[in-house]
């Protein structure tokens, strides 16, 4: 699927595309609203119809991934309550093996994410993926979220990088778009990001079900 000697930077999304999006739909759409509700003496549908517009005023946002944020928002300590259910954070299939292969060719290897700091190092704790990068790029450094192409220039900046020779690997249709607008050659999503949800139907990108399909 991928011409690999075409290829000299892979760019890879954490959260969604290596780590099982199941964690942060949980922590986000469940977790969250039960606390908002206990602190407000809400039910919890009460407090998921509250939440939801909040939510959704932010996305494609830095603030929208911002932990800081929202516990200020929201009166909670939410990299603390992160760490309460940590235990569902976990690696996608044949990522690990996917991550072997693409170092055994030599390739620069970057995570680029989202994920504020806090999140970012809790993960990276529990699933050790850093040995496996040359950098890991976090867009709260860079002032900008992926799905602003000024992500990609400040991104330039610091992990310089041929755009014709790079391939992104995201979960995340709006960042695909942004880096395609910004120029980068090889995108590829990822249809099956959450483990408990059934894998998305994508045409606009060449699109995988695992990452054993680049290894071919």
């Amino acid at each position: 699927m991928v011409d690999w000697q075409s290829i000299s930077s892979v760019f890879l999304d954490m959260d969604g595309t290596l780590l099982d999006l199941n964690f942060d739909n949980h922590f986000w759409l469940e977790f969250v609203p039960l606390r908002y509700a206990e602190r407000h003496g809400l039910t919890l549908e009460e407090a998921k119809l509250h939440l939801r517009p909040r939510f959704q005023a932010t996305e494609g946002q830095l603030e929208w991934y911002c932990l800081d944020y929202w516990s200020d928002q929201l009166n909670l300590d939410i990299a603390g309550m992160k760490a309460e259910v940590a235990g569902l954070i976990s690696v996608l299939p044949h990522v690990t093996e996917f991550l072997d292969h693409i170092r055994g060719l030599g390739k620069q290897v970057v995570l680029v994410t989202n994920a504020h700091p806090k999140s970012l190092g809790l993960k990276l704790e529990r699933t050790s993926l850093h040995a496996f990068f040359d950098n890991i790029i976090s867009s709260h450094t860079l002032g900008y979220p992926k799905e602003n192409p000024g992500f990609w220039t400040q991104l330039g900046e610091i992990e310089p990088f041929d755009p014709k020779r790079t391939l992104l690997a995201d979960d995340s249709l709006a960042v695909l778009r942004s880096a395609q607008q910004f120029g980068i050659e090889h995108l590829v999503a990822i249809r099956k990001n959450d483990s408990r949800l059934p894998s998305r139907q994508i045409t606009e990108f060449l699109a995988i079900e695992d990452f054993r399909e680049l290894m071919l």
